[in-house]
């Protein structure tokens, strides 16, 4: 099961400078073990196991742009060609 997984700025390190990879995994928390297993140290800027193996606060993730928060988070369900953004959460503007 091929998924691609968009990879911000911020996380291009784990990935060799790759904008985007190939994944694969029947749920977010499998597809991530899965990156974990070729781009090392990714998985902890995603996870915060501290909490339950959920979602780290400042990170959005999307299912072919639905937020997965909205959805099962880690556990939702992939299928063959879904793409997944990892987006950090951006905060600031004006005081």
């Amino acid at each position: 099961m091929a998924i691609e997984v968009r990879i911000p700025t911020i996380l291009r390190t784990y990935t060799d400078g790759e904008k985007a990879v190939q994944g694969s995994g029947d749920t977010i928390a499998a597809l991530f073990a899965d990156l974990e297993s070729r781009h090392a140290g990714i998985q902890d800027r995603l996870i915060d196991k501290d909490k339950g193996n959920s979602l780290r606060r400042f990170v959005n993730v999307y299912l072919n742009d639905e937020d997965v928060r909205f959805l099962d988070g880690v556990s939702t369900k992939l299928t063959d060609g879904d793409s997944v953004t990892i987006l950090p959460a951006v905060a600031g503007g004006m005081a």
